[in-house]
């Protein structure tokens, strides 16, 4: 098993590098290039990197005796010697949490972000008793896997955690105690523990998993029971004081909005997160509203017009979000993760027009993640292979 320092890799993009970068940079370098291009050849690695060939073939038999990359199948030149192609080890595993107010996705998840497995916790009641059946989640995975070596545990947290700290300081919608959430876990399993910000896991995630390049700076906008960004600039996360930037949730609004878990009125997630599309539901219908938001945009999606209408309210307050986002911070991009997203074809087309509503400069490239809770969960290996985070 490799050491801890040798585990953690960094998430630059960089495509060319010279004899005089440090060792661990050039080792990332190759890493990342086998990571976003496999399979790939000690050649081409060569060639795409700039390294010397005797460079890329020192690490890359360093990186395969620590089992992260595996030799697979071998090229057919017209001639010459045919080249073995390199990939990354997918017997390599992380357990991915993702975490919300009563309930809780545990899973395991390969390094190329596939979801292996994967079971809901359903948390009780009484919310001292809420981290244990996690555990219970975990080990029962962990078994199940036995197959698997795990490099670690990543939690998306639907809050802030305190990077110093190394424990949630900021989570409104969360009832039950989690400070030592990521103590017990350890503790519980022996693995590493890594815990950041749903939206923050997010925006790791787009670039790790190459969706983005790592080198524009982006915005992940998190669109659940609240709504969380993360904010991606100048090659790393911008955490601010205390781990507290990206709180655009809790911009208020609207002066006499309804009350927020912050204890603030009419911030931004009151009006335009996933309970503001169930509210509205129940206020124009005069019904009840679906057991799960989900379960409201399938209804949007079969045209019933109360849903309709309350997923373009919502939209449009969402739209208005990310216009102050890009106007406060002129990213490349923002990136919407979330279960409306299942439905951006209906609702994607309002936000869009909201955003670009006298828009200061040029707009950001707007694009919905498709994967929903996927996305999620597969940002617990961007959580645990970067290792620098909380």
């Amino acid at each position: 098993m490799p050491t801890s320092q040798s585990s953690r890799f960094t998430f630059t993009r960089r495509q060319s590098a010279s004899n005089k970068t440090p060792r661990q940079i050039n080792r990332n370098l190759v890493f990342n290039l086998i990571r976003t291009r496999q399979p790939l050849s000690r050649a081409d690695l060569a060639r795409v990197s700039g390294l010397q060939r005797s460079t890329v073939s020192l690490i890359v038999e360093e990186l395969i005796k620590e089992r992260w990359v595996l030799e697979g199948s071998t090229g057919r030149p017209p001639r010459g010697r045919r080249p073995t192609f390199l990939e990354l080890n997918l017997q390599r595993a992380v357990i991915a949490l993702d975490i919300h107010p009563s309930q809780t996705t545990v899973a395991v998840t390969d390094l190329g972000g596939k979801i292996v497995a994967q079971n809901v916790v359903e948390l009780p009641d009484d919310p001292k008793k809420a981290i244990q059946p996690i555990i219970a989640a975990i080990k029962k995975l962990i078994a199940a896997n036995s197959d698997k070596s795990f490099d670690g545990i990543g939690i998306s947290l639907p809050g802030r955690a305190d990077p110093i700290r190394e424990e949630p300081i900021f989570a409104p919608n969360l009832k039950w105690p989690i400070s030592s959430i990521k103590s017990r876990i350890q503790k519980a399993t022996g693995l590493r523990v890594e815990m950041d910000n749903v939206a923050n896991a997010c925006a790791l995630s787009e670039v790790w998993f190459g969706d983005s390049d790592g080198l524009h700076d982006l915005v992940v906008v998190n669109v659940s029971e609240g709504i969380g960004t993360g904010i991606f600039a100048n090659g790393q996360l911008l955490r601010g004081a205390n781990g507290m930037a990206g709180e655009f949730g809790h911009v208020q609004m609207e002066i006499n909005g309804p009350r927020c878990g912050c204890g603030g009125r009419g911030c931004w997630e009151t009006v335009a997160s996933n309970r503001a599309g169930l509210r509205y539901y129940e206020e124009m219908s005069g019904n009840a509203s679906p057991a799960s938001f989900a379960a409201l945009v399938k209804m949007a999606q079969a045209s019933d017009t109360n849903a309709v209408k309350a997923l373009e309210k919502m939209s449009s307050f969402l739209g208005r979000g990310l216009r102050m986002i890009a106007s406060a911070l002129a990213p490349s991009e923002i990136v919407v993760v979330g279960d409306i997203t299942a439905a951006w074809y209906l609702f994607g087309p309002i936000v869009e027009a909201e955003l670009k509503q006298n828009a200061l400069s040029r707009e950001p490239r707007l694009r919905p993640s498709f994967e929903g809770n996927t996305a999620r969960l597969r940002s617990a290996v961007a959580l645990v292979m970067n290792g620098s985070l909380v």
